[in-house]
């Protein structure tokens, strides 16, 4: 576990810090504007500074570098999840023309898709974990599901037709 510091900067915002393995120093600045500040440096023995970068960042490029840093072990344990036979884990984003947009997320198991999972429906920035049947889902809403291969191709076939198929080839791209 990373050892961070943080220090309140008054008038500026805080900064956290911690030191990597190599000894190099991380901090970024969050200021109370919204903006950042990632810097690194490294100490020479002697206090003087060798070497320093900084970069400023807007919020929305922070939360860009936040997600490609974190985004890695994410994807790396969705894929994990992903080796287990027989569970597919994909997204689903609702566009203007499909048949779900607009509509309730309504129980797919009345329709006779049991064993299927709406784990959350992401809208903008946020995450709707959990979603219940009368969550109303709109154009853009991406819906991450977790089933069989054959059960994600059907929901995925239903929220765009709003037919239910019968038989849905796994092998097509359930989302595509």
């Amino acid at each position: 576990m990373v050892d961070v510091r943080r220090v309140k900067l008054p008038g500026v915002g805080v900064l956290h810090t911690f030191v990597t393995d190599d000894g190099g120093k991380v901090g970024v600045i969050t200021h109370r504007s919204g903006h950042s500040d990632l810097i690194t440096f490294s100490d020479a023995e002697d206090g003087s500074d060798v070497s320093k970068v900084s970069l400023r960042l807007d919020e929305d490029e922070a939360h860009t570098l936040a997600e490609l840093l974190g985004g890695t072990r994410i994807t790396e344990s969705l894929a994990s999840l992903d080796a287990i036979p027989g569970l597919s884990i994909d997204w689903f984003t609702v566009d203007y023309e499909d048949h779900i947009a607009g509509k309730k997320l309504g129980g797919l198991a009345s329709r006779g898709v049991v064993g299927l999972t709406v784990v959350a429906v992401v809208r903008g920035d946020s995450a709707n974990p959990a979603p219940a049947d009368d969550f109303t889902v709109f154009p853009g809403d991406t819906l991450v599901v977790a089933g069989t291969p054959e059960k994600v191709a059907k929901a995925f076939a239903f929220y765009r037709t709003g037919e239910m198929k019968s038989k849905v080839s796994a092998d097509s791209p359930p989302g595509g």
